[in-house]
Formats: C-alpha cells, sequence, structure tokens
C-alpha cells in the first residue's frame, strides 16, 4: 500500500478539503481502472502536512499509474489542485512529470491482522 506525503500550502487549506468533497467522477474512475481500491488523503495541520495511502491490486503499478498521469480529467484535476501544494520533491514541476510531485515514503512496519 503506497503512501504519500506532501504540503498543503496554509492558504489553501479551506479549498483543497472543499475540493476533495466531491472529487469528480473521473478522477474517481481513473483511479479505478488503475487498479486502485482503497486511497485516503490525510492532513496534519501542525507540519501542513497532506498523507495519502492508497490499496493498488494491480499486476504493474508503473504502467497503471502512467494510465492515470495520461487521463485527460486527472490532468485537470491536478491543474487545480497542483498549486495548492509544496512538493519536498527537488525540481518537481507537478502531477504526473518524471520527477514525482508527491514524495513516497518508506513503509518500515505493517500488520495486516487475520480478521
Amino acid at each position: 500500500m503506497p503512501t504519500h506525503f506532501i504540503k498543503l500550502k496554509p492558504s489553501a487549506v479551506d479549498e483543497y478539503k472543499a475540493i476533495h468533497a466531491a472529487v469528480w467522477p473521473g478522477v474517481l474512475a481513473a483511479l479505478e481502472r488503475a487498479h486502485i481500491v482503497d486511497y485516503s488523503i490525510n492532513h496534519y495541520p501542525p507540519l501542513q502536512l497532506l498523507i495519502a495511502t492508497m490499496k493498488y491490486v494491480g499486476d504493474d503499478y508503473d504502467a497503471d499509474m502512467k494510465k492515470v498521469a495520461e487521463d485527460p480529467e486527472t490532468q485537470k484535476w491536478w491543474a487545480a489542485t497542483d498549486g495548492m501544494q509544496e512538493s519536498f520533491a527537488t525540481g518537481a514541476t507537478g502531477s504526473g512529470k518524471d520527477i514525482p510531485w508527491w514524495t513516497e515514503v518508506e513503509e518500515v512496519f505493517r500488520f495486516e491482522g487475520t480478521s
């Protein structure tokens, strides 16, 4: 389950939450086509962090993420949301580019249980 983080601009908190309260159906459809069955974004205000986790159930993560990046509706979504964020990645210029906009973090522990 990949986890990523990025900084949310303090001036954009309300706008970011509002747009995510009604995510565009085409964006959600692109995620589903990419075999993402569980996706959440959490906000940690003291550090202005957005932390995203997703459950990927496909066979080729890189290819599926490329399809998401090529989706026109997702590109419009990123154009609306990228300006609300500040990337931690040196040289990043936006979502779907060669340098990842969101920073992926290493998982050091997971417990899934048996239930």
